[in-house]
């Protein structure tokens, strides 16, 4: 077997840990039950702040159309909530409400809170290398 072959195998295998990981993480830490494009438009609003349609969609690679659609269930829900564009009377705004806030608190905490129970389960020896491997996955996202 040659290095890259090899290297091809590593890929693979940390690619589908990472999936199953974040995966898991999804189900463990979605207490309302929104869909995964729900919950990343969402995300999105509370790390970007208002946000027009064309600008989510564009954001979360998808249709204004399909953007409208999620938009006006997460605004049926009272997670979202519209504002007038400060500068472009012809264009809305939308931010988390409270309620949206909240959610995304939840979500984190759940997610956090199943971590570190799967965590306390390791023993101290893959809990070390997990350690170690952290700053290696690090590097490689910032590469």
């Amino acid at each position: 077997m040659t290095f890259n072959s090899s290297l091809d195998i590593v890929a693979k295998d940390l690619t589908t840990a990472i999936s199953r990981l974040l995966r898991r993480l999804r189900t463990e830490a979605n207490p309302t039950e929104l869909a995964l494009s729900q919950m990343g438009v969402l995300a999105r609003l509370e790390q970007g702040g208002p946000m027009t349609t064309a600008d989510l969609a564009r954001a979360e690679l998808m249709k204004p159309q399909s953007m409208g659609v999620i938009l006006a269930s997460l605004e049926q829900e009272g997670l979202i909530e519209r504002r007038p564009h400060p500068t472009n009377r012809r264009q809305i705004l939308f931010v988390l409400t409270a309620a949206g806030v909240a959610v995304r608190t939840s979500h984190r905490a759940m997610k956090r809170n199943w971590l570190v129970g799967a965590l306390d389960q390791l023993p101290t020896t893959d809990l070390e290398a997990l350690i170690a491997a952290i700053a290696i996955i690090e590097k490689i996202g910032d590469s």
